[in-house]
């Protein structure tokens, strides 16, 4: 597995998202969490804000394609 930590949030009709970085272990992105959560541009938008996901390695996840 590897957890990919991004930081996102709307404003208005716009949505901002920063990926922050990609680890081995959800505690490494909980880390980083910590660290940045007071940094200028995330400390404006707590904690809750931040994201986790877990993903597995050699796997497609979107195989539908997408619609115009």
């Amino acid at each position: 597995m590897i957890y990919l930590l991004q930081h996102s949030y709307e404003i208005g009709d716009f949505q901002e998202t920063k990926i922050i970085g990609i680890y081995k272990t959800r505690k490494s992105a909980e880390i980083v969490i910590e660290q940045y959560k007071n940094l200028s541009g995330f400390k404006d938008y707590p904690i809750e804000y931040f994201f986790i996901d877990e993903y597995e390695l050699n796997i497609n996840y979107w195989q539908e394609g997408f619609s115009k």
